[in-house]
């Protein structure tokens, strides 16, 4: 299995794109949220992944930064369905208020003949708290961050022999997590900047942590790999080197800062 990082920043950035990012397993793909435009055409392009072999994504919540990208590729996948140039059809999971909001998107921006597929061959399928569907081969089951900010949905994926991936969305940890995120073989978290330059970015006023909160979090919970997201891009020509650095001081586990279109191997 591999994870493909299309993005890695958060909303405001502009020397990388927004964190989403493709779980990929053989030939099977799921993507995690679109960013905010069609950038993730380009991501999609550049990191080597056919977007006709996605069939399978998930909208995390409703942030402009996240969802956006999801109605450029319900644009694109219907134009070629039309074209009989798509194979199969495409699932899209998130919660009730997501998926209202992408299909009222999709009604008001896209033309007739491209959301005739809606509800045909583009499924919008709404998951609840604790919910477990059978996604590119594994059991992934997600849950509510329980954010203060807009409904937000995390995962967990049952990776095959006691291994597991969870995805804590973009907010820092709540407690509520802890059933999905403990022991968990990779961690996906955000850290929206240093925490020692944590007086220049405010992260705690935007709702959000540092590499220092995300790693003191992740040793607490035994994780193996951490995987940091959703930064900052003004250290962007050193933030390995500078998060590592900040982030091995409080976690003893193998610290990922990926750079966009980045892969691991899981």
């Amino acid at each position: 299995m591999e994870l493909t990082l299309l993005g890695t920043g958060n909303a405001l950035v502009t020397e990388c794109y927004n964190t989403c990012f493709v779980i990929t397993d053989s030939t099977k793909r799921f993507l995690v949220d679109g960013g905010g435009g069609n950038g993730v055409l380009v991501q999609l392009k550049r990191a080597g992944i056919d977007w006709h072999d996605i069939h399978e994504i998930f909208v995390t919540h409703k942030h402009i930064d996240h969802i956006v990208g999801i109605v450029w590729l319900i644009r694109l996948i219907c134009q070629n369905m039309a074209k009989g140039a798509y194979e199969g059809d495409v699932t899209i999971y998130g919660h009730d208020e997501v998926l209202t909001i992408v299909r009222s998107i999709a009604d008001m921006l896209l033309q007739p003949k491209q959301t005739r597929f809606i509800d045909d061959r583009v499924h919008l399928v709404t998951v609840e708290d604790g919910e477990t569907r059978t996604i590119i081969g594994h059991e992934v089951t997600f849950f509510d961050i329980q954010s203060t900010k807009a409904k937000q949905f995390g995962f967990t994926m049952d990776m095959g022999d006691g291994r597991k991936l969870t995805c804590c969305g973009d907010e820092p940890y709540n407690e509520c997590e802890r059933a999905y995120a403990e022991g968990s073989t990779w961690l996906l978290h955000e850290a929206f900047c240093l925490h020692g330059q944590a007086d220049i970015f405010s992260p705690y006023e935007k709702h959000h942590s540092t590499v220092k909160d995300a790693c003191e979090l992740t040793e607490e919970l035994g994780a193996e790999n951490l995987v940091l997201y959703h930064t900052e891009d003004r250290n962007i020509a050193r933030r390995k080197e500078l998060y590592a650095a900040e982030g091995s001081a409080y976690y003893r586990g193998n610290l990922y800062i990926p750079d966009d279109l980045e892969t691991i191997a899981l």
